[in-house]
Parts: C-alpha cells; structure tokens; sequence
C-alpha cells in the first residue's frame, strides 16, 4: 500500500510539474509572439503624414480644473507568479481592466519574493526612491539592503491628502495589508506616513488566511516554512535558482522572479555559489524569504498577528470557489469550468486532512471549513482576515443592501470561479467580468471617500453637454 502511494503521488508530480511548464511556455510564447506582431505591424504600417492644419488646438480656458489628475490613482497589486505592466510584452495580468478607469496603475513587483519585501518594493514604486528592505530585515534573510531604484515615482505626491485605492488579486491584497501597516508604523525613513494613506483595499480572491495548497505543492504542515524532499516546490525552486544564475538580461526584461537583491547571478556567486543555492545553503528559499512560507496557514497567521483593520479605510473582498455540496461531500463544480491547471488541486483541497498527529493550526479547527477552494486559495481565507484574530466584517448579496459603505469592515461576497478567472484570459470569464471590474472600480469611484465623492471627467463633460 505505501509503494502504491508513493507511486501515484510520483504521478501526481509528473503531470503536475508538466502542466505548470506547459501553462508558462504557453504564455511566456503568447507574448514573444505579441511582441513579433507589433514588431512587423510597425515596419509595415504606412506612413501618414499629419495635415499641421487640422490640429485642433485647446484653450487653457476650456479644460475644467477637475482632471483625471485630480482622481486618486487605482493601484492593481498583482499575486504570485504575476507580472505589471511592462512585462511579458504586451500581456495583461489583470486581462485588460486597467483600461476599465481613467487612472489606473499596474506596479510590477518580484512574483515570488516574500509579502514583506513585495511592500516595500511597492511604497518605493509609488513614491520614487531606492527600494530600501530594512537593515534588520535584510541581514538576517541574508541579501542586499537596498534594491531597485524609480528615479520618478509613479505616485510622488503620495501622502495622507492624496490617498490610493488599492485593488489586490490573490498574495497582492495581503502584501497591501503588509503595506498599510507599514504605513501606520512609519516604517519608511524620511517619510511621514500615516494608514490614512491608504483610502480603500479591495480584494479579488484575496490570500489572508493561508491555503491548504501550499502543503500539497510542497511545504511541511508541520511548520510551515521547509519544504518536502521531493515536490513540485522544490522543483519550481531548483528552475527559479537556474534562470536568475544566468541572469540573461533580455530574459529577465520579460519576466523577473524579483531575487536580484539576493545577488544570485553567475557573474557574483560563480559555479560554487550554484552549487551552494541548489544544496539549500544559500538563498531565499534557506532563509524562508519568499511567498510560499507566507501563504501557509502558519504564516499567515503570524502575518495577521500583527496587521490592524483600520477605521477610516473601506475594505471590499471577492471570494471565489468552484466546489458544491453533493451527497454530503464538497466535489468540484462542474469540470469545464475549472482551469487545466486547476483541476486536480481544487479536487485534493476538497479532501484535505490536517496531520493527525500535529496539534491543530488554531482553536476550534475544523478540515470541513477549508474544503470550498477556487484551485489555489480557500474560500475562507479570502472572505476577510479571521486567524488568529477575527476582523469585522460583513457578507452582501447585493451591493445595494450595504450602501452607504461604512469605514473599517471587510464587506465580502462570494462568487463561483476559479482562482485565475478574472486574469490573463478576459474571454474565459465573459461577462462576469466586466461585472466584477464595473463593481471594484464602482466601489472605487463612487462610494468610499473621505471628504465628498469624486468627479470623474466623463460627468463633467455630462453635465455641461445638458
């Protein structure tokens, strides 16, 4: 019986770390191809010279002082293995939705590096300067203190009169929250920051209690910081350490795991320093300063530990699931529409079982809580922070019955889909995209400010047409 196991959960790897390749070669190729496209369009398209007569010049007397400069910008925070903008050639993490306002912002932080550093690299993106992780911090995961510089900001005037909407998909809206309280802790030398920073935080199939995922992928229930000696973890592990070694410059410009603080390149560790990385000597996954040790149901709990609901920001989340109750048991909901890559692990999340032989995560633990998953989070880890401590929070089935939003509770809705439904691929979600998009940015726009409602362009120009 144990070789059976051990035989099929062999399988498992096998088809699993295929899928995943083939899911990454198939989009890494889509924006090579992209990229070519418009390559060729350019050379070929023809040159139209432009009449200097019929340019249309603007008095300064007819632009109405409300601007979309006026509008707090919309900041998507991207989750793991995500990528903003500028990166995978003409690819969207978020499948277009930052054309769905007027001031959107799509940052591009390290896809694997931990919660923690994924903050900081965020403040530093929005406000300008070189990304500075902390002395403490650094020494003590064993890489550089200061990372990558924005000469301009994309935010500079960033402050506590000129806050920012924040829209998280997966790990991205937990590293928001590791950022608001950075914010409230004035974690930032010379800047006096404030969470008030922070106007609202909306969370699409947000990571902030953990995933059962993470110990089928690989990490060890029993800390949840190691990995097993063979996963698909370890595997992802020994790829990420081999392609930032090479360090190929066109290579990374496409796409960046975001360990360049952690000096892995050939041209600094040389041959000796591989060998070093690969044994588990070396690097971030020796130190633990990466995503997956924060996406446990450990870790996220000792994030949570720390991090506060603050009064004057509105909070919004999106959970998602693609599981159902039949006979008494959680199965997934339907096949076709769940993700290739989903599949297999919506179906073991559905039958997971905590060790019996290690104490429980936290009290009153129960495996039927953590059954409903959308193939990569659990469905009660996105609703609203609970472990170790309960937030307040409120559940809406219609978005009318919560208005007007109040300050400082997790208003939370439960939609059927898959964790990668409303990313990448806007065709495959149809239009229930554009109905949660239309419903963030509204939530956005409409209904959580601090002093009177915003004026967007498109009413001003309404209402002087009338």
């Amino acid at each position: 019986m144990r070789l059976w196991l051990n035989s099929m959960q062999l399988v498992e790897l096998f088809i699993s770390s295929w899928v995943h390749l083939f899911y990454g070669f198939y989009i890494f190729s889509t924006a090579v191809a992209y990229d070519l496209s418009q390559v060729l369009c350019d050379y070929f398209k023809p040159n139209n010279n432009i009449n200097e007569n019929s340019i249309i010049e603007v008095k300064e007397d007819d632009v109405h002082p409300s601007s979309v400069d006026d509008l707090p910008p919309i900041v998507l925070v991207h989750g793991i293995f995500g990528f903003g903008q500028g990166k995978l050639g003409g690819l969207s993490y978020f499948a277009g939705a930052e054309k769905k306002d007027e001031r959107v912002l799509v940052p591009d932080l390290g896809s694997l590096t931990s919660i923690y550093d994924r903050a900081r690299e965020l403040f530093y993106y929005l406000k300008g300067g070189q990304v500075d992780y902390g002395e403490e911090h650094s020494k003590s995961c064993g890489h550089s203190q200061f990372g990558r510089i924005y000469e301009q900001g994309h935010y500079p005037e960033w402050d506590q009169d000129h806050p920012i909407h924040f829209v998280g998909h997966s790990a991205g809206a937990q590293a928001v929250r590791v950022l608001q309280q950075m914010l409230a802790d004035k974690a930032f030398k010379g800047h006096d920051t404030s969470q008030n920073w922070v106007l609202s935080i909306t969370s699409l199939s947000g990571a902030f209690n953990g995933t059962t995922r993470t110990y089928f992928d690989g990490m060890q229930p029993e800390d949840g910081m190691t990995l097993k000696p063979v996963c698909l973890l370890q595997l992802c592990r020994l790829g990420v350490i081999i392609y930032d070694w090479f360090d190929i410059p066109w290579l990374k410009s496409y796409y960046n795991f975001g360990f360049d603080h952690f000096n892995m390149s050939w041209r600094k560790i040389g041959v000796w320093g591989l060998v070093d990385h690969l044994l588990g000597n070396a690097g971030p996954f020796a130190s633990g300063d990466w995503i997956l040790p924060d996406l446990t149901i450990q870790g996220s709990m000792r994030l949570n530990s720390h991090l506060q609901t603050f009064p004057d920001t509105y909070y919004f989340c999106y959970a998602t699931k693609r599981t159902r109750k039949l006979f008494g048991f959680t199965v997934p909901s339907g096949v076709l529409g769940i993700h290739p890559l989903l599949f297999v692990r919506v179906l073991q999340m559905c039958m997971w079982r905590h060790p019996s032989d290690l104490p429980p995560p936290y009290k009153g633990y129960r495996d039927e809580d953590w059954w409903d998953n959308d193939g990569a989070l659990n469905t009660i880890s996105m609703m609203y922070p609970r472990f170790p401590i309960e937030h307040p929070h409120c559940l809406v089935t219609n978005d009318k019955d919560c208005r007007p939003l109040q300050p400082g509770i997790w208003y939370y809705k439960v939609v059927e889909g898959d964790h990668i439904l409303f990313i990448i691929n806007r065709e495959r979600a149809g239009v229930q995209f554009d109905l949660i998009y239309d419903s963030i940015f509204e939530h956005c726009r409409k209904h959580a400010f601090r002093k009177k409602p915003q004026t967007l362009p498109n009413q001003i120009q309404h209402s002087v047409v009338s």
